[in-house]
């Protein structure tokens, strides 16, 4: 059967336990470190939040959905005039890691849904992998490695 829509789905194992992966997605002062540049507040259920991009001039709009800590956090943002659902699932792992699973839903078998379906996919490969980094090494790897985006983005 050939889906309707367009789902992404990535997921990761990170080597700390799911409180600290937890605190680590809701809370802004973590999440600078590896992923926004600013958000005027903590992640929480009904809250509507501002996030701020190290390599983008604008500001993305969040509305936090449901929350389980320690477990699952969810939230809408917009793009291209709609709103998506980013769903995020925390599952205990062996030697106290978690599995970071993470759903963003979804747009129309077309040409700007497979846009989005082939950038976001990628977005978010690279939050874990960033995400990871932090956590386990204290590596910020997204400094710096998008710079080159802000320079195509002047030029448009």
């Amino acid at each position: 059967m050939i889906p309707e829509t367009l789902e992404i789905e990535v997921a990761m194992q990170i080597g700390k336990p799911c409180n600290e992966v937890f605190e680590a997605i809701v809370n802004p002062d973590k999440m600078s470190n590896y992923f926004i540049s600013e958000s005027n507040g903590i992640m929480e259920e009904g809250k509507n939040l501002i996030w701020k991009f190290p390599e983008f001039d604008f500001e993305c709009p969040i509305r936090v959905g449901k929350i389980e800590k320690d477990a699952f956090v969810s939230y809408y943002w917009f793009m291209d005039g709609l709103e998506l659902l980013v769903e995020m699932t925390l599952t205990p792992k062996e030697n106290n890691s978690t599995l970071v699973y993470i759903t963003e839903k979804s747009r129309n078998i077309d040409a700007s849904g497979l846009k989005w379906y082939s950038g976001n996919s990628f977005g978010w490969s690279n939050f874990l992998a960033c995400l990871k980094a932090y956590l386990e090494y204290n590596i910020n790897l997204r400094k710096g490695a998008f710079d080159f985006l802000k320079a195509e983005n002047n030029c448009q």
